[in-house]
């Protein structure tokens, strides 16, 4: 199990393509995954890091580094 300070390489690479200002479907069109796996996998993100919107997980990210 990851901890929150340790993001996978796909979800910081889902947090950057969100923080660029693209929407889920788009993001989804690019990765070659559905509109809802990206909405799954963001709330995931979301739940690990303990935040509640995937803007606060951007922010998380950015903060730290990560992006």
């Amino acid at each position: 199990m990851l901890t929150k300070d340790r993001l996978r390489q796909d979800d910081l690479e889902l947090l950057r393509l969100l923080a660029s200002g693209l929407p889920a479907d788009a993001v989804a069109r690019r990765l070659g995954l559905s509109g809802r796996t990206i909405r799954r996998r963001t709330r995931a993100i979301c739940d690990q890091l303990g935040v509640r919107t995937q803007i606060e997980a951007v922010v998380w990210a950015v903060r730290r580094g990560l992006l």
